[in-house]
């Protein structure tokens, strides 16, 4: 029998880690196929779309044409002359004229845009041009954005449950270092028998039932009338028993010896987890100077990282740019030159975005705190004191 449930065991306990795991999954892979799907989309869209001579970029070809036969031999000249019309005139340009469709728009550089969309970073470098891909660009946000914060409240519980734990067990253990550091042998002793003969007075008085006080009133089974009263209160006492107890399943009973059965539906425990997304934040009570020096640390290890393959960065452009994407804001004033390589750091920016997500729900805990005692405050200043009349 040893042998027999200890599989059963195995079996059972590897269900419930994917039942557990499962909703948090199928977050992420929809995600996932969200953004493939897309990529493929709009790789097929604005790849494929034909280059046509717009009217401004004639105008431009014309105009620089001009500046062109007009510059002269004397280079002092040309730069008085000619230096803030060429500005101008290269300021008019569309980056879109000089671009190649099919370079810009293959699978990972589609796949990088569909990233940029549904997490609002919004770069400005790739942007659809056609009709059908910019009423594609607004049906594709309008469903990745609320996906893509799906994800990020779900990890960001994750998350949110791992730095309270962790942050808890760092303080239990500051607390059990410093008792140990400021407790000696023959106070902790004294403290502690104390503590045990406090504990050994308090004597917990529980109440009687209604039965047990009436069977210790001996005169109570003195008359028959009292007696009816017994039968009644036993009646009553019965029939509450009967209405606080669960409910058999008959169909279940024949089963009994088997207790997997009379266990809860996976399915059920899978609805239960997808009810408690959100929940681990609003009970996040961390320092938000620990989040601050989380963020920093974590943006500093990318910017370390992100110049080996972005050559025009340094430490202070990588760590400005990690801090535009988390925070999604997305200038654009910070482009990348391999956005193939980028799309590996896209785990670090889902992560990352989760960090943020979770140091402004802290921020704005702490500012609700604020303003609730400032209000509080002026308000109490603001009543009218209570004037006291004499008798």
């Amino acid at each position: 029998m040893a042998t027999t449930s200890q599989p059963l065991r195995g079996k059972t306990t590897c269900k419930k880690i994917f039942w557990a795991v499962f909703p948090h999954a199928c977050f992420i892979v929809s995600l996932v196929i969200y953004a493939f799907l897309g990529a493929l989309m709009f790789s097929h869209i604005e790849g494929t779309r034909k280059v046509n001579v717009s009217q401004g970029y004639r105008t431009f070809l014309q105009n620089l044409t001009y500046l062109a036969r007009n510059l002269s031999d004397n280079v002092t000249e040309n730069e008085m002359m000619f230096g803030n019309n060429i500005r101008e005139l290269f300021n008019t340009a569309d980056p879109a004229w000089f671009i190649k469709p099919e370079e810009r728009w293959n699978f990972f550089g589609s796949l990088f845009f569909c990233c940029t969309v549904f997490t609002t970073v919004g770069y400005g470098n790739t942007y659809p041009v056609t009709r059908i891909g910019k009423y594609l660009c607004m049906l594709y946000a309008l469903f990745g954005i609320p996906l893509m914060f799906l994800v990020l409240t779900d990890m960001g519980d994750i998350l949110a449950t791992v730095l309270s734990k962790s942050y808890n067990e760092f303080r239990e253990l500051q607390s059990k270092i410093l008792a140990s550091k400021f407790c000696s042998g023959s106070t902790c002793s004294k403290r502690n028998e104390l503590k045990s003969r406090a504990q050994s007075k308090i004597v917990i008085n529980e109440p009687l039932t209604i039965m047990e006080l009436l069977r210790n009133q001996s005169s109570v089974k003195g008359g028959p009338v009292k007696y009816r009263n017994v039968e009644l209160f036993e009646m009553l006492i019965a029939k509450e028993n009967e209405n606080t107890q669960p409910a058999r399943n008959k169909s279940m009973e024949r089963w009994s010896s088997c207790p997997e059965l009379a266990r809860e539906k996976p399915v059920s425990r899978v609805i239960k987890n997808f009810d408690k997304i959100g929940k681990e934040l609003e009970k996040l009570d961390v320092p938000i100077i620990l989040m601050v020096l989380v963020i920093f640390v974590y943006i500093s290890c990318a910017a370390a990282i992100l110049p080996n393959w972005e050559t025009n960065m340094d430490f202070q452009e990588a760590f400005y740019f990690c801090f535009i994407t988390l925070t999604t804001i997305g200038f654009g004033d910070t482009k990348l030159e391999h956005p193939k390589f980028f799309l590996f750091f896209s785990l670090y920016i889902m992560i990352g975005m989760e960090i943020v997500f979770i140091a402004f729900k802290l921020g704005q805990d702490r500012l609700i705190v604020l303003y609730k005692k400032v209000i509080s405050f002026c308000a109490e200043k603001n009543m009218p004191s209570k004037k006291i009349y004499p008798k």
